[in-house]
């Protein structure tokens, strides 16, 4: 029942009611008579505003089911697939495989990727309540084959940014699987099936493991994420909209594995840390800019303004990695953005610096094995992959 319907009903002694909101957390129950009609409606009036907060995201990100997906019992239908903005987990696989040059290999491909609805279901439906979700990236130089249409306007490999210290390198990758559930074995199971049903049409580049790591940290021990766009920024930082009608709907992704020095990071005071990142490390509290043409924090060069001074956001979804065994601490960036150049231009600022030659000093301590990038499209989009023939 929503708000407006129980507003209707105040007046009606000892009646108890409940109604759904989207990830709202409320009270579960109101009784009426135990509360005054004025602190009643004042509460009604609340809700209701948030009720339509709750159910005004844009179609791309909700469909009209999962408005109703959580009742009492848990979750009743997967999240949707392709969704970039799927919730964060507590685990996550990082799959980038390249496709192979024979004559099956791109069919093979294609009948795969337009039933990876199903075969996530498969998955999903077992616990649903684990935020299962999968989203599929496409490469530049397997679009063409995959797909037999031209390309998004700034699809194409990312380019080695070369700096006075350090070097952001590119690596090959053909497809990316973002495979993310609150449950390992979930998204365990999904690359089992997924890779057995691939066979030998594909080859594995990347295969890493994400955790969460206590209150979304890195092993840094900085929280990670802080700058993503929330509400209805998401959309208008994420999805490509009329600017390229052909891609619209979709998002471009780049993926980077850093591994970290963990033990010359712990050589630093918390505060010398500090001023890397551009943020307190206990309470995440933001510190200022350094003025101009001084060493800039992590946090300003991963700043990225136009002409005019527009910031724009990208969604980050990154996650610790490592084995404490093989002495291995690492970082796997994922960044989704509507405009590919705004990372780009982000990795330039870390890696030549701002003013050139001040890099960003968090790569004296991290070092990229990878670097691609892939755009992904809509799930309707995958699904029409498989509709003609060779």
């Amino acid at each position: 029942m929503s708000p407006s319907r129980a507003l209707s009903i105040i007046s009606r002694p000892s009646l108890t009611w409940s109604y759904p909101i989207r990830h709202i957390s409320i009270p579960r129950q109101v009784s009426v008579q135990a509360a005054s009609l004025h602190v009643l409606r004042n509460h009604l009036e609340l809700h209701q505003n948030l009720w339509r907060r709750a159910n005004s995201r844009p179609s791309i990100f909700t469909t009209s089911q999962e408005v109703n997906m959580s009742t009492r019992s848990g979750h009743r239908v997967p999240i949707e697939p392709q969704r970039v903005d799927a919730p964060l987990t507590q685990s996550a696989t990082f799959l980038v495989v390249t496709i192979a040059h024979t004559p099956d290999a791109a069919r093979i491909v294609r009948a795969v990727l337009s039933g990876i609805d199903g075969l996530a279901k498969n998955v999903a439906i077992r616990d649903l309540s684990a935020a299962f979700a999968c989203t599929v990236g496409i490469g530049s130089e397997a679009w063409p084959s995959l797909t037999r249409i031209p390309p998004p306007a700034e699809l194409h490999p990312f380019p080695a940014i070369q700096g006075q210290k350090h070097t952001a390198v590119s690596t090959p990758g053909d497809l990316l699987f973002h495979i993310r559930s609150e449950r390992r074995d979930l998204c365990f199971e999904f690359e089992r099936q997924l890779l057995d049903a691939l066979g030998d049409a594909v080859t594995v580049v990347d295969d890493t493991t994400g955790f969460r790591y206590f209150d979304v940290r890195d092993l840094l021990g900085f929280i990670d994420g802080t700058a993503n766009p929330v509400g209805p920024d998401v959309p208008e930082s994420v999805i490509v909209a009329e600017e390229d009608a052909a891609a619209a709907g979709g998002s471009y992704v780049m993926v980077q594995k850093y591994v970290h020095d963990v033990k010359a990071w712990n050589r630093l005071s918390t505060e010398q840390q500090e001023a890397i990142i551009g943020r307190k490390k206990l309470d995440n509290v933001e510190l200022g800019d350094a003025a101009a043409g001084q060493q800039q924090s992590h946090k300003s060069l991963a700043t990225i303004e136009d002409e005019n001074g527009e910031e724009f956001d990208i969604l980050r979804d990154n996650m610790p990695f490592g084995s404490p065994g093989s002495r291995e601490f690492g970082t796997y960036f994922i960044g989704y953005s509507r405009r590919l150049w705004v990372i780009e231009k982000m990795m330039r600022r870390m890696y030549i610096g701002d003013p050139p030659g001040l890099h960003d000093r968090i790569l004296d301590f991290s070092t990229p094995l990878t670097g691609t990038t892939f755009f992904v499209p809509s799930s309707d989009f995958l699904k029409r992959l498989d509709t003609e023939d060779d």
